[in-house]
C-alpha cells in the first residue's frame, strides 16, 4: 500500500486531491527484483543527463512520453526533491489523463543520493 505523505508546501501542491507516494527503500527493492514499472525523471535532458537514477526514462515532450507510457503502465516519477513541482506536475497531469497506478518519489534525487545510492549520468 502507499503512503500518503510527503508533499511539497500546500500552497504549492498544484492540486487539493492526495499524492500517492512510494519511498526510497521501497523504490530500490522495485528496482533490485526488476519489476516492471517506468521509472520518470520530471526534470529537462540537462539534468538527466548530468545525473538520475539508474533505470529511469526521460522524455523530452509529451507526445514522447505518452506514446512510451500506457495508461495501465505502473509508473514512479521524481525530480530533484520534495518540494520540487516538476514531479508533481506530471503526477497530476498523468491522473488527469487516465493513469490509475502513479505514484511520486518525493525524495528525488537528493534523497536518493544522500543515501549513497548509485546514480547515471555524465556528473556521478
Amino acid at each position: 500500500m502507499s503512503a500518503m505523505t510527503p508533499e511539497p508546501h500546500p500552497f504549492a501542491a498544484l492540486g487539493p486531491e492526495p499524492i500517492h507516494t512510494i519511498g526510497r527503500e521501497e523504490l530500490q527493492a522495485k528496482l533490485a527484483r526488476g519489476d516492471d514499472f517506468k521509472l520518470i525523471m520530471a526534470l529537462n535532458r540537462w539534468a538527466f543527463e548530468a545525473k538520475h537514477i539508474p533505470g529511469s526514462l526521460h522524455f523530452d515532450s509529451p507526445a514522447e512520453l505518452y506514446a512510451a507510457v500506457k495508461p495501465d503502465d505502473e509508473v514512479i516519477v521524481y525530480c530533484s526533491q520534495i518540494d520540487c513541482l516538476s514531479s508533481v506536475a506530471l503526477y497530476r497531469e498523468l491522473i488527469r489523463r487516465g493513469y490509475k497506478n502513479v505514484r511520486r518519489y518525493s525524495g528525488g534525487l537528493l534523497d536518493w543520493e544522500t543515501a549513497g545510492l548509485p546514480l547515471e549520468g555524465n556528473l556521478t
